[in-house]
């Protein structure tokens, strides 16, 4: 794409963007094409989002890519709408979900002692445990988790902060890691549990369809202190788990040199950082239709997703990116 744009296209726009740094992935009402979008600082409107040359923007993945050239020339387009009124998608698809497990302390001590454990013989792991949950399982903050009933009878929730990475790159430092990350969103890692258990792998039990529930929506670093993050989940509006994000037992430097050791890092891939303790597996409850989980983390928002089972599994549609 050419950003050859003038000065005079620059000052084109009359409407000042809004300056909350929450990028939507929404479609309008009978719309299939995708949108890239703003909110305004009270998260009720979205603005959607032209690069400097007035092309439309359908790919948040694009947008990071291009961040550096375009983020402070973006020209705001039309219409304003409700956010109550469009579809949120998640805000970042068609890619695998780099994942993090066993990476809060409490949280590792009840997923070693639950019997589902098979992937090391001792609590904490000496090493960042690393897995990816497949792109077809991601969707947007409002949509349905399916329960899979023919495949697993252990469906549990998992609320992480997920970072997105910005510039990419092989072999990152952890020093240099910051300077890598774009910003972050949430990620519900929806899980089978003795298809985790049974697989040895993580894989399988992690990738069902609708298992990645993925949003709100996707804020910018410059607007987030990540140090004082709190995630909480609530299960039917009871809260079941409740901590601070920075205290994983790998912290995001680490995270990213680990993920980009001889595997090159792109714009726009999401890296989910681990759940606390307070999951299913710890009262043997699990999910079940109807069950409606929230994970609320500060500075993003609130990703809420319902288990429902009409009895027939959702039809898997090939992800639309542009």
């Amino acid at each position: 794409m050419n950003f050859g744009y003038t000065n005079q296209a620059r000052r084109s726009s009359k409407t000042k963007l809004p300056s909350s740094g929450k990028y939507v992935s929404y479609r309008t009402k009978g719309n299939p094409r995708p949108n890239v979008g703003l909110l305004d600082p009270s998260s009720t409107t979205v603005t959607p989002l032209r690069f400097p040359d007035n092309s439309p923007i359908r790919s948040l993945h694009h947008l990071i890519e291009e961040w550096d050239k375009v983020h402070e020339t973006l020209i705001p387009g039309t219409p304003v709408e409700n956010v109550s009124d469009v579809v949120l998608l998640a805000p970042l698809r068609g890619r695998d979900v780099l994942c993090v497990g066993k990476n809060y302390r409490e949280h590792a001590e009840e997923f070693h002692n639950s019997g589902f454990d098979k992937s090391d013989n001792k609590a904490q792991p000496d090493f960042p445990v690393i897995f990816t949950k497949r792109a077809s399982s991601i969707i947007g903050n409002g949509a349905h988790i399916y329960p899979h009933p023919k495949v697993t009878q252990s469906v549990d929730y998992e609320g992480e902060l997920a970072i997105i990475i910005g510039k990419g790159g092989i072999g990152i430092t952890k020093e240099d890691a910051w300077t890598h990350v774009w910003g972050a969103t949430i990620v519900n890692d929806v899980t089978a549990r003795e298809r985790q258990r049974d697989h040895k792998q993580f894989y399988i039990g992690k990738s069902l369809d609708t298992f990645c529930p993925m949003g709100p929506w996707a804020v910018q670093a410059s607007y987030l202190d990540f140090k004082t993050m709190h995630l909480t989940t609530r299960l039917n509006g009871n809260i079941v788990q409740s901590q601070n994000t920075s205290e994983l037992i790998f912290d995001i430097p680490t995270i990213i040199e680990t993920v980009s050791m001889g595997a090159t890092l792109q714009p726009g891939d999401v890296i989910a950082t681990g759940t606390p303790a307070g999951v299913c597996l710890s009262t043997g409850v699990y999910l079940k239709d109807g069950d409606e989980v929230e994970v609320e983390i500060t500075g993003i928002g609130k990703l809420k997703n319902r288990v429902v089972d009409r009895g027939a599994a959702p039809e898997c549609l090939p992800v639309r990116l542009g």
